[in-house]
C-alpha cells in the first residue's frame, strides 16, 4: 500500500513537467521520421524501417533515465526524502515507487514509436508486440540508470549523465545507426559486452520473428537490469541511513 501510494505521487510528479514529457517522446519520433526520409532519397539501403524503428524505440526509452533520474535527484535535494527516511519504507520500498509509474510510460512509449513506424511504412504484424514485450527488460535497465545517477548525483549532474552522455553512448553502442559489424573488432566485442546491442537486437530479432536469438538478448539486458538495480538500492540505502 505505501509502495502504490508512493508511486501515485511519483506519476503526479512526472506529469508536472509536460514539457520534458513531450520532448522525449518526440525526440525519437522525429529522427524516425528524418531517417525515414533520407532513406527515400537515397539510393542504397541505410536506414530500412525494419532496423531502424527497433532501434529508435530502444533509444526512446534513455529519456526513462533521464525521468527516474531527475525526479529522485530533486527528491533527495528537498526535504521530502528527508520526511519520508523516518517512514517504515525501505530503500526497495522506495525506488519501486519510482519505477512503477515510469514503466508504463515506457511501454506507452514503445507502442507509440512503433505506431509511427506502422504510418511511415513499417508492416502491420503481430511481431509487433512482441517487440514490445522484448523492449520491457530494456525499459527496467534505463530506469534502473536513472535512479542510480540519481542516488548518486545532484539534478544537474543526472541531466548531463542520463540526458546527453547515456543517449549518445546508446546511440553509438546499441548500434542504432549503423551496423556494429562495419567497425566490428573490439569496438563490436565492447558494444556487446553491455546491455545496448542486445536491447536492440532483442528488439530486431522479436520484429523478425527470429526466437532462437531472443532469449540471449533478453537475458543479457535484464541481467545488466537487475544488477544495476540491486546496486541503485544498495547505494540509496546507505543514503538513508547517512540522513
Amino acid at each position: 500500500m505505501r509502495v502504490r501510494a508512493f508511486a501515485k505521487r511519483n506519476m503526479k510528479e512526472l506529469f508536472r513537467d509536460p514539457l520534458t514529457l513531450f520532448f522525449g517522446l518526440g525526440f525519437p519520433l522525429a529522427l524516425l521520421l528524418l531517417m525515414t526520409v533520407i532513406q527515400r532519397n537515397v539510393p542504397v539501403s541505410i536506414f530500412e524501417l525494419d532496423t531502424l524503428a527497433p532501434g529508435i524505440a530502444l533509444f526512446g526509452l534513455t529519456f526513462m533515465a533521464l525521468f527516474s533520474g531527475m525526479l529522485l535527484a530533486k527528491d533527495r535535494s528537498s526535504a521530502f526524502l528527508a520526511r519520508l527516511a523516518a517512514s517504515p519504507m525501505t530503500a526497495a520500498d522506495f525506488l519501486l515507487g519510482y519505477l512503477l509509474p515510469l514503466l508504463p510510460m515506457a511501454v506507452g512509449q514503445s507502442v507509440i514509436c512503433l505506431a509511427a513506424a506502422v504510418a511511415l511504412g513499417l508492416p502491420l504484424s503481430w511481431n509487433l508486440l512482441a517487440v514490445v514485450a522484448s523492449l520491457i527488460p530494456s525499459a527496467l535497465l534505463f530506469i534502473a540508470l536513472g535512479l542510480l545517477c540519481g542516488t548518486l548525483f545532484n539534478d544537474k549532474q543526472v541531466g548531463g549523465m542520463c540526458g546527453a552522455l547515456l543517449t549518445n553512448v546508446t546511440a553509438f553502442l546499441a548500434g542504432i545507426w549503423f551496423d556494429l559489424s562495419l567497425i566490428g573488432g573490439g569496438f563490436k566485442t565492447f558494444a556487446y559486452l553491455l546491455p545496448f546491442a542486445h536491447g536492440a537486437d532483442g528488439a530486431r530479432a522479436a520484429l523478425a520473428g527470429n526466437w532462437a536469438a531472443l532469449p540471449e538478448h533478453l537475458l543479457w539486458v535484464s541481467v545488466w537490469a537487475a544488477a544495476v538495480l540491486a546496486l541503485a538500492i544498495i547505494l540509496f540505502r546507505g543514503r538513508l541511513v547517512e540522513r
